[in-house]
């Protein structure tokens, strides 16, 4: 017996790293998975894992800045599975560059994915757990939704926003029985994360063979990476019952980041 059993969840960016050890976390609690991405090879490896332990899962291509896909997304997941309990909002991307450097294009992209994201994703997912008076919203924002580190603008920007817009939800559904809390991490070991040594190495001028302990590492307390199981177990417990109490928090898993 699993602690989420006959939940129905959504994982967004399941794909790989985070969102993929997530989404496996849950169903070895007895959840069923909808992993939402717009990567589809890495999205059907995810559902592929999962039955091939047994578990319930299904991929669709999400792009989550994109409200009709957001909706039909939604809504196929809610009918498969008939309903939906729990949505993790995890989709994400980095771009480094200085502000005066930084494409607008990009800016949009970012803000689109990580804030736009996980409000429309909120938005659809909400009338299901309120039918049912019972839901988990869990963000994946990060330690760069309480501080900043430069030449990161728009995803700085948007964490933030994220933690404040969790804030916002939380306190709308309190009375659904939902909570609704965001995860700020720091650096944890994922493809994205180590996709951006060598723009970190550009933009700090130095070698990319120091860049995680003097960039990445620096401001941890702990000198290590974050794994994605471990951020995966942290989700699972504001998932479960025993965390009914817990809504509207930004909780740190940064290694010591933010308690300077």
């Amino acid at each position: 017996m699993g602690i989420l059993d006959g939940k129905a969840a959504i994982v967004t960016g399941a794909a790989s790293g985070i969102g993929r050890a997530i989404a496996l976390a849950l169903v070895r609690e007895g959840a069923r998975v909808c992993v939402a991405d717009t990567d589809e090879q890495g999205g059907q490896q995810t559902v592929a894992l999962i039955e091939q332990g047994g578990g319930d899962a299904r991929f669709v291509r999400t792009d989550v800045a994109h409200s009709d896909d957001v909706r039909a997304m939604v809504e196929e997941a809610a009918a498969a599975f008939g309903g939906l309990d729990i949505l993790v909002n995890n989709a994400g991307l980095q771009y480094v560059a200085p502000i005066v450097d930084y494409p607008e294009d990009k800016w949009d992209q970012l803000v689109g994915v990580l804030l736009r994201g996980t409000f429309l994703c909120t938005k659809y997912a909400l009338p299901h757990m309120i039918r049912r008076c019972w839901g988990r919203i869990v963000n994946v924002a990060s330690a760069h939704g309480l501080v900043a580190s430069p030449f990161k603008s728009a995803y700085v920007s948007a964490k933030h926003g994220v933690v404040g817009f969790t804030k916002v939800a939380a306190w709308e559904v309190a009375e659904h029985g939902v909570t609704v809390n965001a995860i700020c991490p720091g650096y944890v070991r994922t493809p994205l994360v180590e996709g951006q040594i060598a723009d970190q190495a550009r933009v700090h001028g130095i070698p990319e063979a120091e860049v995680v302990q003097r960039i990445m590492l620096e401001p941890h307390a702990i000198k290590r990476m974050i794994e994605p199981d471990e951020v995966a177990a942290m989700v699972v417990y504001l998932c479960s019952e025993a965390a009914g109490m817990i809504s509207g928090a930004a909780l740190t898993m940064d290694g010591g980041w933010t308690a300077r």
